[in-house]
């Protein structure tokens, strides 16, 4: 239970309360550590809050983040968990589906970074690179302060 009122910062506390499941085992070295977002939900606090109490974390050497994949239990010279495929990919590969599909029509905006950070419970970074790589791979185009569209179909990838 976290004390909101007492000298001890939140983020400390959640920070201990992670330190005690790596040093008990339930977050063996290399495995992942619960999200931004899951921070968030569990414990009901900010995404700044969250975001500072895996700082505090790698401050102490409990962990590391790789960008664009997470943040890792130990120093990173313990191999990672089955690797899976960064969240950024995830959520460009919805996205070009509903273009694909037709849930996003060609002449109407994908979801802004922030629609993005919403739907998918995902920093503004992680939002960013998600459509950056629909831009690489030929999806999208983005017109300055109005939006990013959906290519015509042939400039799709095959």
């Amino acid at each position: 239970m976290l004390d909101r009122e007492g000298p001890l910062p939140v983020y400390q506390q959640i920070a201990a309360i992670l330190k005690g499941r790596i040093t008990s085992g339930e977050l063996p070295a290399g495995s992942p550590l619960p999200s931004e977002a899951a921070l968030v939900a569990e414990y009901g606090v900010a995404r700044t809050t969250a975001r500072r109490v895996v700082r505090e974390l790698r401050e102490q050497g409990l962990a590391y983040t790789v960008q664009g994949e997470g943040s890792f239990v130990g120093d990173g010279s313990e191999p990672r968990g089955q690797l899976k495929v960064p969240k950024y990919h995830q959520i460009a590969a919805a996205i070009a589906e509903r273009i694909r599909s037709g849930v996003i029509p060609i002449n109407r905006p994908i979801p802004s970074e922030q629609g993005l950070m919403d739907e998918f419970g995902v920093s503004k970074v992680t939002a960013r690179l998600a459509a950056g790589l629909l831009r690489e791979q030929g999806w999208v185009f983005t017109v300055p302060h109005r939006g990013t569209y959906p290519n015509d179909p042939e400039k799709w990838p095959k």
